[in-house]
């Protein structure tokens, strides 16, 4: 999923501040050899996902996406074969597999948590064989049905759509230019304070957060990174950067350790494909949990106050090096009903598997805010349910789970909205709210940053200390 540097994309099923109508094509050869054809011709034709309002057309090496609607249809992104039922989109690897049976078939992509499940389709709905309506009008009508047949969350956040519908769409007629329909979408959205929603029209972007916070940035992480490097870290030892700057590890005066993660991507070059960045990751966490520290260790800091996002898959990994015993992070489900916000689909456990190599089950204090974003807040929830000692201080995390649809509008804007909830086991989702902390501290207020203060960390070190 997901946030600050990534493409939106349904293929990835990330977020991020850009969205792209553009159609991504593997450097890859579009023909396979005839043995490979036969090999996964199980696959090959038209399939609906549960959720998401996508068809997916599997023919001749080509996997092609087409966004629906009950208004519109529109051809989404393009990928050529790269393997036995594989594509790979910007970086990331897209695996179609039949299930038992003709007509069931999964659809999984490895930078993200769960799968789609796809059902055989016959041929395609007669809106995506036809040109589609043109114009300010019909981008509304795109606009407005896009979240009305996938957004979840009208309700919890108090907006009646239909009464949006009512008030805005008579603004809007052929001679309405772009400038004004994207502020009237912006207008319209604006009140779900949502951070994975948004628009997009060139390089004109708009986002928002929850009132009271902040969203991540290159500059609120400079400067936090350098209050805890002076202030916090100072007489630490073995202080290390990893993936890019993204990741910081110190052993701490007390016997504590602390580590610092401010994306769950980024970790190699933009370019890389999702594997790279994995790797990365990989060799941090080799350098970070040795035998040696995992022992020693009295407790452990997690500070994810800044973290924009990125990858779910990547928060697994490292919740992996924090526990012995496999358990079940969340549970993810989509929206599975274009009439009804409360069908979905059924709930796709998300499980934590300890790691092949060493690993800490002590003590952890787990540090979070309004700056906590995305991925940064699903790797949380993998934490609630940790066994051990497991003590989350600050503030509550943004309140945005999901990966984020991203969907074309006939006038070539896009706009990207989360049509996912990922719950406890209890059902609980933290959609809006955020994951609450245990224990409440200021997180990077102008007073914390004028006074050199952090008592978020301080708290932290008080905590572990006790746990002894």
């Amino acid at each position: 999923m997901r946030m600050a540097t990534a493409v939106v994309t349904v293929l990835t099923l990330t977020a991020g501040a850009a969205l792209t109508a553009g159609t991504a094509t593997a450097a890859t050869s579009a023909k396979a050899p005839p043995a490979r054809l036969s090999a996964e011709s199980g696959i090959h034709g038209l399939w609906r996902a549960d959720g998401y309002g996508t068809i997916w057309s599997v023919r001749r090496g080509e996997l092609q996406e087409y966004e629906t609607t009950s208004v519109s249809c529109a051809r989404g992104d393009t990928a050529k074969r790269t393997g036995p039922g594989q594509y790979t989109v910007y970086g990331s690897v897209v695996t179609v597999r039949a299930a038992p049976g003709r007509d069931r078939a999964t659809l999984r992509t490895d930078s993200s948590v769960g799968h789609q499940e796809l059902r055989r389709l016959k041929k395609l709905p007669a809106a995506c064989t036809r040109p589609a309506p043109q114009g300010p009008v019909a981008a509304f009508d795109v606009f407005w049905q896009s979240f009305e047949e996938n957004y979840p969350f009208f309700a919890a956040r108090g907006i009646d759509w239909h009464a949006v519908r009512d008030r805005y769409r008579p603004k809007v007629h052929a001679d309405t230019t772009r400038e004004e329909l994207f502020a009237l979408f912006t207008e319209m959205v604006a009140p779900l304070d949502d951070a994975h929603v948004m628009v997009q029209d060139g390089d004109r972007h708009f986002t928002m957060v929850r009132p009271g916070t902040v969203m991540p940035s290159r500059e609120l992480d400079d400067r936090a990174k350098k209050l805890i490097l002076e202030r916090d870290l100072k007489g630490a030892e073995n202080v290390q950067d990893f993936a890019r700057g993204r990741i910081t590890y110190a052993d701490l005066p007390g016997g504590q350790g602390y580590l610092r993660v401010s994306g769950f991507g980024g970790y190699a070059e933009d370019t890389a494909p999702f594997s790279a960045h994995r790797a990365e990751l990989d060799r941090a966490l080799a350098a970070v949990f040795t035998k040696k520290r995992t022992r020693r260790l009295d407790g452990l800091i997690v500070d994810l106050r800044i973290n924009g996002g990125g990858s779910d898959v990547l928060g697994l990994r490292i919740a992996g090096r924090l526990t012995d015993t496999g358990y079940v992070a969340y549970r993810k489900r989509a929206r599975n009903d274009p009439a009804d916000p409360t069908r979905h689909t059924r709930p796709q456990p998300a499980l934590v598997t300890p790691a092949h190599g060493p690993r800490y089950t002590g003590p952890v204090a787990v540090l979070t805010g309004g700056s906590t974003v995305s991925a940064g807040e699903t790797f949380t929830q993998s934490l609630i349910d940790r066994p051990g000692t497991t003590v989350r201080i600050g503030q509550h995390t943004q309140g945005v789970f999901s990966d984020v649809l991203g969907r074309r509008l006939p006038n070539g804007m896009a706009v990207g909205l989360p049509n996912e909830e990922f719950v406890t086991r209890s059902g609980t989702t933290f959609d809006g709210p955020g994951i609450p902390p245990h224990l409440s501290e200021p997180v990077f207020t102008e007073e914390e940053f004028e006074h050199r203060k952090d008592s978020a960390f301080d708290r932290a070190l008080k905590v572990l200390g006790q746990a002894r």
